[in-house]
């Protein structure tokens, strides 16, 4: 995983259900629902020329520690989620 990850400048929208950042101008983005303590996480969008820099990684993290804080689940919609979940087993407690 590329060192850019970790200067990324994450940004919660609880508004829009959204975590975000703007690399090189464009958006990378960790989508979820919340439902009571639950947090569907619904999406994950990285654009194709950003791939491999494990920016997804680092949104997806955010998100789940941030649902951990509030003592919320998840549930993981998106296949990325359920592979970086499956992938790092000191989230799996947070499974709905």
């Amino acid at each position: 995983m590329n060192t850019a990850s970790s200067n990324l400048n994450i940004v919660h929208k609880p508004e829009i259900g959204r975590f975000e950042a703007i690399v090189d101008g464009l958006r990378c983005e960790a989508d979820y629902l919340l439902d009571g303590h639950i947090v569907r996480m619904t999406h994950t969008g990285v654009p194709a020329q950003l791939e491999g820099r494990g920016i997804a990684a680092a949104l997806v993290k955010a998100a789940l520690t941030w649902a951990r804080a509030q003592g919320h689940q998840v549930e993981p919609i998106c296949s990325y989620v359920r592979i970086y979940i499956k992938r790092h087993p000191e989230w799996q407690d947070l499974l709905a």
